[in-house]
């Protein structure tokens, strides 16, 4: 017999909060880089530029959507989604302060949008954190009997 967590549970409170800014996140990083790089979209050149955060977005909201209709398997995408976020935010971020006073294609200055970037850094390790914040509880939830 195997004593599980059902689906019909409530989210632990970290999972929960993780999961709504993976809503959250997952529209705001698409629409804040279209609005960022809307002159570029049609150029072939700037593709990767900005289709990453379309991938971000798409696999934070399906992470979350899946956490919230099959937690006992969603969590484990969000913990993935929000890896996944923050190892290309770490990127993103970093090259922006390296890149700082030069042009950008956004229609705000280059230390604007590190400023947001630097937001949206801390907000993906903070819910990075929120969604690992179960897995220790999670252990001693599964137990085995034979």
């Amino acid at each position: 017999m195997v004593n599980m967590k059902t689906d019909t549970e409530p989210l632990p409170a970290t999972t929960r909060v993780s999961m709504y800014i993976a809503f959250f996140g997952g529209i705001v990083t698409p629409v804040l880089e279209t609005i960022r790089r809307w002159h570029q979209l049609s150029d072939p050149q700037y593709f990767i530029a900005w289709f990453d955060d379309y991938i971000i977005g798409a696999f934070l909201l399906f992470a979350a959507w899946r956490t919230l209709r099959h937690y006992n398997n969603g969590y484990k995408l969000l913990i993935g989604a929000w890896g996944f976020a923050t190892g290309m935010i770490f990127s993103s971020f970093f090259g922006q302060l390296q890149r700082l006073g030069q042009p950008d294609p956004a229609p705000v200055s280059s230390i604007t949008v590190a400023i947001i970037k630097g937001v949206m850094f801390a907000v993906c390790i903070i819910s990075l954190v929120l969604a690992l914040q179960h897995t220790d509880r999670q252990k001693t939830d599964h137990t085995m009997i034979l």
